[in-house]
């Protein structure tokens, strides 16, 4: 493994933390499964709704020749699953593979739990867009996972009733708010969407794309700037917006949220690209109802997206075989047949960029069978995913964000002290792991 910056940091921060006096190394050559006589068997530890079926295709084809067999063991997902990992890695007994959110390998790289395959998947890089690509990367040469799904954010919006109220679909962020502002004077029974502190993602998309770095290094330390100039936008926007009323409060996900949409009392949704399947489920009276445009931007003629969800698959530094394992998660998440699979029975949405405008994706979501361009306008928009930045402990800032903001948002306080509740927070948190922290 290239001893990188980021691996003198981890690695230095993570043998404060446990006491470590030394990091187990990335494997000889000798670990990987070409170099071995026998058939190589690998376990996949993953969440993805019936991801047996597309690994069936591997089995029975491209790894039925290579001799690489990979069983599908079925997780939990989020901060249960990253528990899992680390406490098997503890024992040296992580599988071979795991799928894991692009926000939790910060996490699982800085417990030495990850292999850097960089030189297994390199012809991969094309495949993917750069900002997605990054994700991986954590900002170094190595390459600490291949993409699988990505969720690029979009403004969705009840196209007849934008119409009934005479609303334009805004381009940037105040005409989403005058926008707010003339649907609530037109019809005060409505709002045009709901700010929600029930789930992080949205708001660290949304800063992500006015240009946050939430984690960043400096020397062999973390430095964290989730209450900077770019988060602290995001947050004065939305603050002013729900305490003057011109947005709701509540929280999305609720019976009431699914009625609101479902009814025409919300009439918007900053969302992700997954969004149809939801709606499918919370608003199924408003079927073809909807339409769906790039974010607003920050400022007028820029082409920027946050990302709201989304994971990869990466190779554990247990595996006795990370060739094998490698070249199998390359396939995964590249390959037209297996891109196909993912869609058809994990309902993904692709971060392999040839994959997003072919098979499952040639056509429109049935729910906006009124918009033939739906995927067109999502690859696009795919494409100008902004760069992020994740560190080792995004579970307690997560967390914080949803106690904070969602006394913030009922109560219609102060959105830039939760923000700065969120900082502390995560900075003590590191400093309590043992990590440097930069101040």
């Amino acid at each position: 493994m290239p001893y990188t910056k980021r691996r003198r940091l981890v690695s230095s921060a993570v043998a404060v933390a446990l006491g470590a006096t030394a990091l187990a190394a990335c494997g000889s050559s000798s670990d990987d499964g070409e170099t071995q006589a026998g058939p190589v068997s690998l376990t996949y530890w993953t969440w993805a709704p019936g991801m047996d079926k597309v690994v069936d295709l591997w089995n029975e084809g491209p790894g039925k020749k290579e001799r690489i067999t990979v069983t599908v063991k079925k997780q939990a997902s989020g901060d249960t699953l990253v528990t899992k990992i680390l406490t098997a890695h503890k024992a040296g007994k992580a599988p071979d593979l795991v799928q894991a959110e692009y926000q939790a390998l910060p996490t699982l790289v800085s417990n030495d739990a990850l292999a850097d395959i960089a030189d297994s998947v390199e012809d991969a890089k094309g495949e993917f867009a750069e900002g997605v690509w990054q994700q991986t990367t954590l900002g170094t040469d190595a390459v600490y996972a291949v993409p699988q799904d990505i969720g690029p954010m979009m403004f969705y919006y009840r196209e007849d009733l934008f119409k009934e109220y005479g609303l334009s679909v805004p381009a940037t962020w105040e005409e989403f708010a005058e926008t707010a502002r003339k649907l609530k004077k037109a019809a005060p029974d409505k709002d045009l969407t709901t700010f929600s502190a029930n789930d992080s993602g949205l708001f660290a998309g949304l800063a992500q794309q006015a240009g946050a770095r939430w984690w960043t290094t400096s020397g062999d330390k973390w430095k964290v700037g989730i209450n900077d100039d770019a988060t602290r936008k995001v947050a004065e926007f939305w603050g002013g917006l729900v305490e003057e009323g011109a947005v709701d409060n509540q929280p999305m996900y609720t019976p009431a949220w699914n009625k609101a949409l479902n009814t025409g009392k919300q009439i918007a949704w900053v969302s992700a690209v997954w969004a149809p399947g939801t709606l499918t489920t919370a608003a199924p009276d408003t079927k073809g109802k909807w339409a769906m445009a790039p974010l607003p931007q920050w400022n007028e003629g820029e082409s920027s997206t946050g990302s709201w969800g989304g994971s990869s698959t990466a190779v554990t530094t247990d595996s006795g075989h990370k060739e094998a394992a490698a070249k199998f998660a390359a396939w995964l998440n590249t390959d037209a047949d297996a891109l196909n699979a993912l869609a058809k029975e994990s309902g993904i949405y692709p971060a392999s960029t040839s994959a997003q405008l072919s098979g499952a994706f040639a056509g429109p979501p049935e729910y906006f069978s009124n918009q033939p361009d739906f995927y067109e306008k999502a690859a696009g928009i795919a494409k100008t995913t902004a760069p992020s930045a994740w560190g080792p402990n995004v579970n307690v800032a997560y967390t914080t964000f949803k106690d904070a903001f969602g006394a913030a948002a009922k109560n219609k306080s102060d959105f830039t002290a939760a923000l700065d509740t969120m900082q502390q927070d995560t900075v003590a948190d590191l400093k309590k792991q043992g990590f440097g922290v930069a101040e």
